[in-house]
């Protein structure tokens, strides 16, 4: 009698479970092997280097404490974050316009323009990289016309504009594709109220087409903005060791020094001032938004 009784509670029990299993949304499922894989490969690095950071060779915030008080450490980060913005700045430059010409062209047209902007993700990094170190080096393409107007003997290579040109050139794919991605989603019928109701096309793209763009410059900006933050490739080579970023420093520790603590301790402090300004930008891309449409000029511009 007790083992049917057993028996009967294991088979109510198994049935339950299911029941359960079936009533769980299927999203939810689907989340279940992405949230593994970030789980392992990215949760589990992150937490080993931060404690690490904090506890080898003896616990502290000695690591840390010596960053900050190390002005070559305090310099890189300042500009690793300075070449940050400034590629982010000119992909988004040469972006927009581009990108805004793709919802104006027809449909070969379009397929045409799409087809260079994915043409480079068909090519190794690498083989581009060293590309620009041919362009950029003494006696180069780039020397040899600014030679033309007057810049001799002018070589971009080790310098941080070569850098922030070669990560620009890399990265400007990643600012087209979310901005096409929102501005073909946009209602140019919304245009055509603004002229009818007397606003000139300055003033409409201005107040009705740029803020609706806006949140695709906030996902493009913020996807190449931390791009930038990690890449080592395009600095290492095209860059010297007087104009390094945190990446190149990063694996110096790691590579050279075998310092992994100190190398933990740059991460989390790159990883922290990171997130707080994508939310400082967040915020003020929000403002901005809320300010765009009613700002500046008159209708009758």
């Amino acid at each position: 009698m007790t083992t049917s009784s057993s028996a009967a509670s294991a088979v109510r029990s198994r049935r339950g479970s299911a029941r359960a299993v079936r009533r769980m949304h299927p999203g939810y499922l689907l989340v279940i092997p992405a949230a593994v894989l970030v789980g392992v490969f990215f949760a589990y690095p992150v937490i080993s280097l931060a404690l690490d950071s904090v506890l080898k060779p003896t616990p502290g915030t000695g690591h840390y404490a010596d960053i900050f008080t190390d002005p070559t450490s305090m310099r890189i980060l300042v500009r690793t974050f300075t070449v940050a913005l400034l590629v982010t700045a000119v992909t988004l430059v040469l972006a927009y316009p581009y990108a805004y010409l793709m919802t104006l062209v027809g449909p070969r047209t379009r397929t045409v323009l799409m087809f260079l902007v994915l043409l480079p993700f068909w090519s190794s990094l690498m083989a581009r990289t060293f590309a620009w170190v041919v362009l950029l080096q003494p006696g180069g393409v780039v020397s040899r016309a600014l030679g033309w107007i007057g810049l001799e003997d002018t070589s971009l290579l080790g310098t941080q504009l070569g850098v922030t040109i070669a990560m620009a050139q890399v990265l400007l794919p990643f600012m087209v594709l979310p901005l096409y991605s929102n501005m073909s989603g946009i209602d140019r019928r919304l245009l055509d109220a603004a002229h009818s109701m007397g606003a000139s096309r300055a003033t409409a793209f201005r107040k009705v087409y740029l803020p609706l763009s806006i949140p695709g410059v906030t996902a493009g900006s913020v996807l190449v903005f931390i791009l930038c933050l990690g890449f080592w490739v395009t600095p290492r080579l095209v860059g010297s060791p007087q104009e390094s970023l945190i990446g190149q420093l990063i694996a110096t520790k790691v590579e050279k020094l075998l310092d992994f603590p100190s190398a933990g301790a740059l991460s989390v402090i790159l990883l922290v001032v990171t997130m707080l300004l994508l939310l400082v930008v967040q915020g003020m891309l929000r403002r901005l938004a809320g300010r765009l449409p009613g700002a500046g000029g008159t209708d009758d511009e």
